[in-house]
């Protein structure tokens, strides 16, 4: 498809469901999400739509918070961190990564929580900020402006003198073979400290993230304790990663 058919295919679909998703974008057009990305930003700049975390939506509906986060399949992620805050208690140091499915859980922890959480989303961070019973630090460094994330040095250092009772790690893609892999090798050495730093690691994803992968690795299953996804635990396509010794929840 040409370029100039793909972006009157991506402003159709913004006049009509008033937000585009740079993944649904991808699937539908059969593109990577890079390219889906380079098409949001040159439309932006033409001062046609509002690029957004996650996608893009129409300037008469752009929201003045830089918050305005773009969350897909936002009902599973739901069920994912339902099932996710069981394993909250109170007293716990906890990490967090970012991600939409990390969001969506921090949107559900009670306000009655009585923990320290490390994080290094941005987004995330300032959804916590409203807990009064939650002891936040938020990690800082060099800020990676599309997924609103600080990376780098100054991030390492602070995770090297983490001790957490347990990490929630948001995943973009996992493999039985591969195990978790990156898009950018930033955040995959910054995912690897958060690893390091933890006495349990949870991985929490939907369904469509599993059997794909990205260029860098972040670690293989067996470093992983737990995985929560919108599936049932006796769902066939989680054999093979329950034969790697993970717990299914």
């Amino acid at each position: 498809m040409l370029k100039a058919e793909r972006h009157h295919y991506i402003m159709t679909k913004l006049v009509a469901e008033h937000r585009v998703s740079t993944i649904d974008l991808a699937v539908e057009l059969c593109m990577s999400e890079d390219s889906i990305r380079r098409d949001l930003n040159k439309l932006h700049e033409k001062g046609l739509l509002e690029k957004v975390y996650g996608g893009a939506v129409p300037i008469a509906e752009k929201n003045r918070s830089v918050f305005d986060i773009v969350i897909t399949n936002e009902q599973k992620k739901k069920e994912i961190g339902y099932k996710a805050l069981s394993l909250l208690h109170d007293g716990q140091v906890i990490i967090m990564s970012g991600g939409t499915t990390n969001m969506v859980f921090s949107k559900l922890i009670p306000p009655s929580l009585k923990a320290t959480i490390y994080t290094y989303s941005l987004p995330i961070a300032m959804q916590l900020s409203q807990y009064p019973n939650i002891d936040l630090i938020f990690i800082g460094g060099k800020m990676q402006k599309n997924a609103m994330v600080t990376i780098g040095m100054d991030v390492l250092q602070v995770l090297s003198k983490i001790k957490a009772d347990i990490c929630f790690m948001g995943v973009s893609s996992i493999d039985v073979k591969q195990g978790l892999t990156e898009e950018g090798y930033e955040v995959s050495i910054v995912k690897k400290a958060m690893i390091e730093s933890s006495d349990k690691v949870i991985a929490m994803f939907t369904a469509d993230k599993m059997n794909t992968k990205k260029p860098h690795v972040v670690c293989d299953l067996t470093m992983l304790d737990t995985i929560v996804t919108d599936l049932g635990s006796d769902d066939p396509r989680l054999e093979e990663y329950k034969k790697s010794g993970v717990f299914i929840f």
